[in-house]
């Protein structure tokens, strides 16, 4: 089982800056990519930000140049800094992670509960 525990939500005025960072426990598993999802009220939930163990990353367009994603492999972390904050980005923030039972094994989709972000302008 993985488990993701995330932390450092909170409210902040736009052009703030908050760090998300998600902390997993991994039973046997190995953790393959790691991301961040948001989901703001009345729409969809969204991929914000994903990398691999690797590090190789990948960024939504509406976050790109303001947020950094970033992984600790010895300490099962992925974190998220974002800067310049705007009213869109408020949402809950979601870790995400796949894992699997060995390398190149079937991978198993893990969500942690959830983190609050509010920006108001």
């Amino acid at each position: 089982q993985v488990q993701l525990v995330e932390s450092g939500g909170g409210s902040v005025q736009a052009g703030g800056s908050l760090r998300l960072s998600c902390v997993a426990s991994r039973r046997g598993f190995i953790l393959n990519t790691m991301a961040w999802y948001r989901q703001a009220p009345g729409r969809q939930r969204e991929l914000v930000a994903d990398i691999t163990r690797e590090g190789n990353i990948n960024y939504a367009g509406s976050v790109w140049g303001r947020f950094t994603i970033s992984r600790d492999n010895a300490r099962d972390t992925v974190s998220l800094q974002m800067n310049s904050l705007q009213p869109e980005d408020t949402a809950v923030y979601y870790c995400h992670a796949l894992a699997s039972r060995w390398s190149g094994a079937t991978e198993y989709a893990y969500w942690g509960q959830g983190t609050q972000v509010t920006v108001s302008s």
